[in-house]
Parts: C-alpha cells; sequence; structure tokens
C-alpha cells in the first residue's frame, strides 16, 4: 500500500507543519507552491521514496535532506532558485532520477559522486562549466541532461559512464567533443547542437552503439569521408 501527499500547486506559500507528522509517506509533492524555505524536519520523512520540490523559489536545501536514505525513485529540485547543493545530498545512494535543472548552479558538489543509484541525471539550464571528477563513479548512469549551461569540458572520469545512452549538451560552449567520450560502448544519442565545434574527432566514427550525432548549429564541416563512415554504420549526422 502507498502513501502519498498531494499538495501540487495549492499556493501554499510555506510547508503546512501537518505534513512532518506523516511519516508513513512514500510520495511527497510539493511543487508550483511558491515555496522559498524547506526546514529541516523534511528529514524525519524516512520512508519517502519520491519527493518532488519542483517549480518553487527554493535558494537552498537543508542538510537534513540527506537523511531520506529511502529515497529510491525521484527526487525533482528543478526550477528553483538553487545556488547550491548540500554535500549530504550524497547519501542518496538509492536514488534514481535526480532533476536539477533550471536552477542558479555554478557546479555540482563532489559528493554527486557517491549516488550510485542514478540512472537518470539532469542538469539542464543552470550555470556549470563542467562537471565533478568524481561523476565517473555512476556506473549505472545511462542519460545525462546538461542542455544550457557553460560547459567547457568534460572531465577525464566521463570515460566510465560505460552505461550511458544519451548525452545531451545543447547550447553549451564546447569547442571539440570531449575526449572521454571515445569508446564508451553503449552511448546511442549525442547532442551538441549550438556549441562552437570546429572540427569532429575521427574516434566519433568508433563508437558501437552510436545512432544519432546531431552537429546542427556549430561551426564544424565535417570531412566527407568520416561522414560516409558514420553513416555506413547507420548513425543519422544531422547538420
Amino acid at each position: 500500500m502507498t502513501h502519498t501527499l498531494n499538495l501540487w500547486r495549492r499556493q501554499l506559500g510555506e510547508v503546512p507543519a501537518s505534513v512532518w507528522e506523516r511519516t508513513d509517506l512514500d510520495t511527497l509533492i510539493l511543487a508550483e507552491n511558491g515555496l522559498t524555505h524547506l526546514p529541516p524536519e523534511i528529514g524525519g520523512l524516512r520512508r519517502l521514496s519520491t519527493l518532488d520540490l519542483g517549480h518553487n523559489r527554493l535558494t537552498s536545501l537543508p542538510a537534513e535532506l540527506g537523511r531520506l536514505t529511502g529515497l529510491d525513485a525521484f527526487l525533482y529540485l528543478h526550477d528553483n532558485e538553487l545556488a547550491d547543493l548540500p554535500d549530504t545530498l550524497g547519501e542518496l545512494r538509492r536514488l534514481r532520477y535526480l532533476n536539477v535543472g533550471e536552477n542558479r548552479l555554478t557546479a555540482l558538489p563532489e559528493a554527486l559522486g557517491r549516488m550510485t543509484g542514478l540512472v537518470e541525471l539532469r542538469a539542464q539550464h543552470n550555470r556549470l562549466t563542467t562537471l565533478p571528477e568524481t561523476i565517473g563513479s555512476l556506473r549505472d548512469l545511462r542519460e545525462l541532461w546538461l542542455r544550457g549551461n557553460t560547459i567547457t569540458h568534460l572531465p577525464p572520469s566521463t570515460a566510465a559512464l560505460r552505461a550511458l545512452r544519451h548525452l545531451d549538451l545543447r547550447e553549451n560552449a564546447l569547442t571539440e567533443l570531449p575526449e572521454p567520450l571515445a569508446g564508451l560502448p553503449l552511448l546511442r544519442h549525442i547532442d551538441v547542437r549550438s556549441n562552437r565545434l570546429t572540427r569532429l574527432p575521427d574516434w566519433i566514427a568508433e563508437l558501437p552503439a552510436l545512432e544519432k550525432l546531431d552537429l546542427r548549429w556549430n561551426l564544424c564541416v565535417p570531412p566527407p569521408a568520416l561522414l560516409a563512415r558514420l553513416e555506413r554504420r547507420g548513425c543519422v549526422v544531422l547538420r
């Protein structure tokens, strides 16, 4: 039996004190309530599997969020005003989906690498220039969404993301495809639209699972021979 409390779009302004008494909850939805503060009492809801705090006005998160070690499904923190994330987020090792998009983040914490259950990470439309070196510890990560940042490179540890299938790097500041992507065995889709790419590396044709490469709105003109190699093996190149 599931226990869900859905307070979506109730114009609450703050979380009612009665919520903290619901220690039986496994799903709590507080999206679109104009929240500016999340009390430390959130850490008492230890049975939560899903927590939705999206579309609010939160500027910070309490360290007690890391006490929610039962979170194993979804954590929505998108569309707030967060400038950083607490290191205690790294305690959420069973969490599979994390959305921190549409905030004011200039960096993701090194503690992200402890969230080894992540399958999908969304950090689109922030102010990131790269990712923490610990990203390589996310061995089960399949989807990485980074659109609309100012990313110039990816750390070497990205090469360890051997389960990665989808990578969205649209609208960043890349001048070349990140070398750590070379050799990722399951990578199917790479989206680098609207970057500053001027060339395409030869190793791109060696990615064994690549099905779609989107190069639109860049300056690079791929060599015809390289394009032919990609197309022969069934990869669609959009440019």
